[in-house]
């Protein structure tokens, strides 16, 4: 592989694995509300109250979850508390200047009646308008003294607009909302450089991604081992404390042996599922996300890591692992788009499989059989919602994952006359991927529906 292809594929790895502090849907929200505050206070205004438009995707994901440090859920507090303590450039950090003043400010705040959220009307997955008001709080909103508002598309850090009483504060004349992405959007104060490229537009391939993991420089790779920290931290939070619903640490414990063993699937399963525990609870430390998600992020790492630990591979071999692991779920998410009805965790439980293969000294084949046979067995789970419960579905990928890492080691496949398996494993990823991004419009419509009206 010629340096100037590895050097893009390097690109596309940094672009869509970056560190979250907290769940990304409400985290995207707190980003726009922050960008629009910081407007208002640039002329000097303080701001009085928020409306924050988001598509319904991002409605079903910020419903129930944890928001870091403040013990409540939801799209008011992550909007309130962007206010208070949010620093867009911070990125999907926006909130890690969370302090107990700005937590108790930003809950006086929602309990004011200071911000509202509504459904927008848009046929984008992804998408945020957040409004910022100055003046008093009561009046703010119908009679302001100075608005901001902020768009957010199709990424969960491309600000694609910032306008301040009518005027744009940035150039996006040549930004297609519909067709945004990458983080080049995210530009601020007036500059803004050309649209990136969509995962797609890099013409990935299976094979190309398992060559990348094998020949690239690890001095260029070597990066990737950051989500072990961030990561493994979260897990050992998770395992150690009594976040959400104890998925891995119950999975873990002395008393449940019996059921679970002591194998490197239980270990595999329960850190995983504790690094989720913790941060869809709430807990403060960071998570080393994939395309968007910090559940995928994290499903996409740890498994790896934790068969990683029990062979004791060197510090490159792993990365290569991770670098495979990441680059297979970018590649599948391209085909699905950021938020959809398909659970992430099926996507970032079938990049560990492929990682895990490699780390066992799998060949090209064997990962493309790892990759069918986690397609063949559980695409379909729905994605209703972030909260405490998604632990449940990261272990169940996990176990899935190491099945099918198994299997493909032993050069067993599913077949491809089984379902939507093909022979040609860019025409069975391309299959999911139309499942989840058109198939499956109508089950994402009736899971927020009943969430909503529950």
């Amino acid at each position: 592989m010629d340096l100037q292809r590895e050097l893009e594929i390097i690109e596309l790895i940094k672009k869509e694995v970056k560190p979250a502090l907290g769940c990304t849907e409400p985290i995207a929200v707190s980003l726009a509300v922050a960008r629009s505050c910081e407007a208002l206070r640039e002329i000097g205004a303080e701001v009085g109250s928020v409306l924050v438009e988001v598509s319904a995707n991002i409605l079903k994901n910020g419903m129930g979850v944890g928001i870091p440090g403040t013990g409540m859920v939801g799209l008011h507090i992550a909007s309130a508390l962007a206010v208070t303590c949010g620093r867009s450039e911070y990125g999907l950090e926006v909130l890690k200047e969370l302090s107990d003043e700005a937590i108790a400010s930003a809950k006086e705040m929602v309990d004011a009646g200071r911000v509202k959220v509504v459904l927008a009307e848009t046929p984008l997955k992804l998408y945020i308008k957040a409004w910022a008001y100055s003046g008093c709080a009561d009046a703010a909103m119908s009679d302001p003294a100075h608005f901001a508002a902020t768009e957010i598309a199709n990424n969960h850090d491309s600000i694609i607009s910032v306008v301040r009483d009518g005027i744009s504060l940035l150039d996006h004349s040549h930004i297609n909302p519909l067709n945004c992405a990458g983080s080049a959007c995210t530009a601020v104060g007036g500059e803004v450089a050309p649209v990136e490229k969509t995962t797609l537009d890099y013409k990935l391939s299976v094979k190309e991604i398992f060559q990348f993991a094998q020949e690239a420089s690890f001095e260029n790779i070597g990066f990737i081992l950051d989500s072990v920290k961030l990561n493994k931290a979260l897990a050992e939070a998770g395992l150690r404390e009594d976040y959400g619903l104890k998925v891995g640490k119950t999975i873990l414990a002395r008393e449940h042996s019996a059921v679970f063993g002591d194998s490197v699937m239980t270990y595999a399963m329960a850190a995983t599922a504790a690094a989720s525990d913790a941060r869809m609870a709430g807990c403060t430390l960071p998570a080393m996300s994939n395309s968007g998600s910090g559940n995928q992020g994290i499903t996409v790492t740890m498994p790896v890591i934790a068969v990683a630990e029990k062979m004791g591979v060197s510090e490159e071999k792993l990365a290569r692992a991770l670098v495979m692991s990441h680059l297979v779920a970018i590649h599948i998410k391209g085909y699905l788009g950021k938020l959809s009805a398909l659970c992430g965790c099926v996507i970032a439980s079938t990049g560990s499989s492929c990682g895990i293969v490699y780390l066992k000294g799998g060949n090209y084949e064997q990962v493309c059989s790892a990759i069918k046979n986690m397609i063949g067995n559980i695409t379909g789970m729905v994605c209703d919602g972030a909260k405490v419960g998604c632990a449940l579905k990261v272990a169940s990928g996990v176990s899935s994952s190491i099945q099918a890492a198994v299997l493909a080691l032993d050069n067993i496949c599913i077949s491809s006359n089984d379902g939507i398996i093909e022979d040609c494993i860019e025409k069975t990823i391309c299959n999911l991927g139309r499942i989840g991004a058109e198939g499956m419009q109508t089950t994402d419509k009736m899971i927020l529906d009943i969430m909503v009206c529950k």
